[in-house]
C-alpha cells in the first residue's frame, strides 16, 4: 500500500470516527464505552461499507429503486447495528437508533468529504506532447 493510500484511509477511518461521534452525541441509544472502542467500531464499519455494502446494493436493488435510494438508508442502519454485536464496548440500542445514526453519519461523512475535498473527480490536465490523443482522463 502506497503512502498516498494510507493516506486516504486514515483520513476516511478519521471522518467516519468523526461521524460516528457527532451521531452518538445527537442520537440517544448510540454509545460507547471508551476511545479504543470507538475506533475498532469505525474501522469495522468501515471494512463493512467497503466489503459487504456493494453486495447489498446490489441484492436490494429492486427496493433501492423503487425508493430513489433512501432504502440505503436502512442497509447503512444494518451495518451500524451490525458493528454494535461485533464491538462489545460500541452499543446501539435498536433499529431506531440505528437508522437515525445512519442518517447523520451519512450527512455528516458527505459534508466532510466536500469539505476535505476526498470526493471531488480531479481532471489530469491533456499533456501538449505531439503524441497526445486528445483524451482527458478522468
Amino acid at each position: 500500500m502506497n503512502s498516498v493510500k494510507l493516506k486516504d484511509f486514515v483520513l476516511r477511518w478519521l471522518i467516519c470516527t468523526v461521524a460516528v461521534l457527532i451521531a452518538e452525541h445527537i442520537v440517544s441509544g448510540i454509545h460507547y464505552e471508551g476511545w479504543g472502542d470507538l475506533l475498532v467500531a469505525t474501522l469495522i464499519l468501515g471494512l463493512l461499507n467497503y466489503f459487504i455494502k456493494p453486495l447489498l446494493m446490489i441484492l436490494s436493488m429492486p427496493l433501492l429503486i423503487f425508493t430513489l435510494g433512501f432504502f440505503t438508508l436502512v442497509i447503512n442502519a444494518f451495518l451500524l447495528l451490525t458493528v454494535s454485536y461485533l464491538v462489545k464496548g460500541f452499543h446501539v440500542d435498536g433499529f431506531a437508533p440505528a437508522f437515525w445514526g445512519a442518517l447523520v453519519i451519512s450527512i455528516v461523512t458527505i459534508l466532510l468529504n466536500q469539505l476535505i475535498g476526498l470526493n471531488s473527480v480531479r481532471i489530469q490536465k491533456i499533456k501538449k506532447n505531439n503524441d497526445d490523443d486528445g483524451i482527458i482522463d478522468v
